[in-house]
């Protein structure tokens, strides 16, 4: 039920992904292998988590990871989906000597456990905006940046009534309630005109076209540092930040706020985003819809495994998976968001050295789009505030080098 639940949740990156790499499809990097390639690096990944690290989180290509690759390496900077595919699998290698020596885990130690609650928190509230904004609730503003839609399309009802319904589910109590809210709320879109399915099965195109293709002639050159840095910083503490978060909510941290398992699940993410870059797929990062799964129950490597089922499955019935509407998605990450919001009260409040970086962490996440601003401001302000106050004692020698590199991270990349 859990692993059904994540993949449900998760199961836009087959749509979205390809949708974005669709501006790379004139310059030799196919769409529909692209389909291909997001579902076969989301299996690899989630299964190696499941078998090797047991614990119940799925791994797909990343949002924002992939718009970077595109917009920005490809056609801002202008080199070819060869290059970027470089620059990921360099990361992916760099992520695994960094796993092994244990420098991750360690940075992973060294935050604080008010902002490890509070990353909990903020990708709540992230991921609540990610479902309004999907299903059209939250819309674009020139004034304001966002607004509530005013729309009475059947889009937005269908929200309003996947929302009710998932709600009292969730309420009540009832096993499987989100899983049960977000299919009820597929049917009704058939009324609605949301739901929409037209044949059932297709094959799966071939990824031959961009399987293993790698540009070498730029790999010492500055702009691939500077990709190569970005993609790091991004998937690093994109991962961290889910990580901690989705396992703070589920209980599997020791008294002193450290993760369980995490030089697995850390390796884990870094074999998946070098085996990813081979199959021609963006950085492959764990995803923070994992927490739907957990809310559910999931609590071992058995969700993750049923979620790589579904997306092999997913891989031959495209069409049917693809009906589901972002209203009902939407319905359901919203219930998550409140779910994920609990650990915020472990904060305390009326220590402002606490409390400030906590807030900023949280905030961050859903208005600047993004875990890693979060983690990365927040922390930059904890060592700040504790420094010059006196506290000291409350930082230490790893936390200082993060801020340190968050602080020269804003200012040349």
């Amino acid at each position: 039920m859990a692993g059904i639940t994540t993949f449900l949740t998760m199961a836009y990156i087959l749509a979205v992904n390809p949708s974005i790499f669709s501006a790379l499809n004139e310059q030799g990097m196919p769409t529909d292998s692209v389909f291909t390639t997001t579902a076969l690096a989301a299996i690899v990944g989630t299964l190696i988590m499941a078998i090797y690290a047991k614990k119940p989180f799925a791994l797909a290509p990343g949002m924002g990871l992939n718009a970077f690759f595109v917009f920005t390496v490809c056609l801002s900077m202008g080199y070819s989906w060869q290059f970027a595919l470089t620059g990921i699998l360099l990361e992916g290698i760099l992520f695994i000597i960094l796993t092994i020596t244990n420098v991750r885990q360690a940075i992973v130690d060294a935050i604080p456990a008010s902002l490890k609650y509070a990353i909990g928190a903020g990708i709540g509230l992230f991921i609540a905006f990610i479902g309004l904004q999907n299903a059209g609730i939250i819309i674009d503003d020139p004034a304001t940046l966002v607004a509530l839609s005013e729309a009475k399309s059947g889009p937005v009802l269908l929200f309003i009534i996947g929302m009710a319904i998932t709600s009292i589910l969730v309420v009540l109590k009832v096993k499987g309630g989100i899983l049960f809210g977000m299919l009820a709320t597929t049917v009704i879109g058939i009324f609605f005109g949301a739901t929409h399915i037209d044949h059932a099965v297709a094959m799966p195109a071939s990824i031959a076209p961009i399987f293993c293709q790698f540009e070498w002639s730029n790999i010492l050159s500055w702009d691939m540092l500077v990709v190569v840095l970005t993609f790091l910083f991004l998937d690093m503490f994109d991962t961290l930040g889910t990580v901690i978060g989705v396992s703070v909510k589920a209980n599997m941290i020791d008294k002193e706020g450290r993760v369980d398992g995490l030089s697995r699940i850390l390796m884990t993410d870094a074999i998946s985003t070098t085996v990813g870059a081979c199959l021609g797929s963006c950085t492959t990062t764990t995803y923070v819809e994992s927490a739907s799964g957990v809310a559910e129950g999931g609590r071992t490597g058995l969700t993750a495994f049923v979620v790589a089922i579904c997306f092999v499955l997913a891989l031959f019935f495209s069409p049917i998976f693809l009906a589901i509407p972002t209203a009902a998605t939407g319905a359901v990450l919203v219930i998550v968001g409140v779910i994920m919001m609990s650990p915020i009260a472990k904060i305390d409040w009326n220590d402002y050295r606490e409390s400030i970086p906590a807030f900023l962490t949280s905030v961050l996440m859903p208005l600047t789009y993004s875990i890693s601003h979060g983690i990365m401001i927040g922390t930059i302000s904890y060592v700040i505030i504790n420094a010059c106050t006196g506290k000291m004692s409350k930082t230490n020698a790893v936390l200082w080098v993060l801020a340190i590199l968050f602080v020269l991270r804003y200012i040349f990349l």
